[in-house]
């Protein structure tokens, strides 16, 4: 039964290209269409590869940048002046009772502040920014000691 559907539609085919009247132009336009198919299939797979590799490209480079990279350690006066930043933010914060000083890493809050809460808020802020390793907090609130080192 395979055998004479193949011999059926072979026979159709040779019987559509062998045509006395219309076989001449069938095989010519079967010449010009069957590589142009073979060339229309070619480009769509090179676009699909175009395609899938900028797509692959754009996702590597979203996973290598989604972790931001890491700064370098700031030098003593511009951590000390970021933190200054920081603290002084607040209206509430007496700026020229609050001395900021950072050597490697390490800042030195020293001062007089009114509340009590306001240290360790300011204790806290400082903490926030970055390059900050340590905090050493000898603020204190007038009347009380001065904390030692």
């Amino acid at each position: 039964m395979l055998r004479l559907i193949r011999n059926l539609g072979l026979g159709a085919l040779i019987a559509y290209f062998f045509d006395p009247q219309n076989g001449n132009r069938r095989r010519a336009l079967a010449r010009q269409r069957i590589p142009a198919l073979f060339r229309r299939s070619s480009q769509r797979v090179e676009e699909a590869a175009k395609s899938v590799t900028s797509e692959a490209t754009a996702t590597k480079a979203k996973v290598s940048h989604r972790k931001e990279a890491e700064k370098p350690q700031p030098d003593d006066v511009t951590l000390a002046r970021k933190v200054e930043t920081e603290i002084f933010r607040d209206t509430e914060v007496p700026k020229g009772q609050i001395n900021v000083n950072a050597e490697n890493g390490k800042v030195v809050l020293r001062g007089e502040v009114e509340k009590p809460a306001m240290i360790k808020d300011l204790e806290k802020r400082t903490k926030k920014v970055q390059g900050v390793r340590e905090v050493e907090n000898l603020l204190h609130t007038p009347g009380s000691a001065t904390p030692a080192k």
